[in-house]
């Protein structure tokens, strides 16, 4: 019994013998974040981040894209609990991450890979250093954390997408400049607005920009003969 809880009254025992059995022991093993969290202190999160999110973002009206944001306050998937281990009257349980990815996120990302423009990127990027199967896993999960409807994901969320998926695994800073080397060329007067479209995703997100492996994971399972998944940085000699 918990120690917040009322006694109850006290109560003569009875002289027969008793049948109360003790309840097993249950040792949480809550999941942590690895090393690449990133730690965002909700209390200094800007009064900003309530915008009001476009009904679509799209890359192909500038005026469009300067519009504020409507953030779609979705409940979240709440987490669950099994039991990892049982052994007598101990039992270990374990929290299982609830992943909002649903398979419509699945479609989004997929008709956006049949875009001449991601298409040439992938090709283009022949060391993976930006796309490899897990940065692009990355971005199907933030498709599922950016509220919106899977027709409404476009060209630029793909790219933004990657862009934050690099910025959050990768030490070396070389790999997002080619994003914008892709993009742009040397044309600098677009990065401004391409960052003001990440931070306007990142709001949409409310931050959640961590991926565990076991999401990740999920993610791959959910069609693991993909062609995508096979963008293996490490088998890259």
């Amino acid at each position: 019994m918990a120690s917040g809880q009322a006694r109850p009254p006290f109560e003569e025992e009875s002289p027969q013998p008793s049948t109360t059995v003790r309840s097993p022991e249950v040792v949480v093993d809550d999941e942590v974040p690895g090393p690449s969290a990133a730690w965002i202190d909700p209390s200094v999160q800007p009064q900003s981040l309530d915008l009001k999110r476009k009904s679509e973002w799209s890359d192909e009206s500038e005026e469009e894209l300067e519009e504020e944001l409507e953030l779609e306050r979705a409940p979240e998937p709440e987490d669950t609990w099994v039991v990892e281990t049982l052994c007598g009257l101990k039992m270990k349980l374990k929290r299982k991450r609830a992943s909002s990815v649903l398979p419509e996120h699945h479609e989004a990302f997929n008709r956006l890979l049949g875009d001449p423009v991601v298409q040439k990127f992938l090709a283009w990027d022949k060391d993976l250093r930006v796309s490899d199967k897990y940065l692009l896993a990355m971005v199907i999960a933030y498709f599922s954390r950016a509220g919106l409807f899977s027709w409404q994901y476009q060209r630029i969320h793909f790219f933004l997408a990657l862009y934050v998926a690099s910025d959050m695994e990768e030490d070396n800073q070389a790999p997002k400049q080619d994003i914008f080397s892709f993009l742009y060329g040397k044309n600098y007067s677009q990065r401004p607005l391409f960052h003001k479209l990440r931070y306007q995703l990142l709001c949409s997100m409310r931050w959640r920009t961590w991926v565990s492996p076991e999401e990740m994971e999920e993610i791959q399972a959910y069609d693991p003969e993909h062609w995508v998944w096979a963008r293996d940085r490490t088998l890259i000699s």
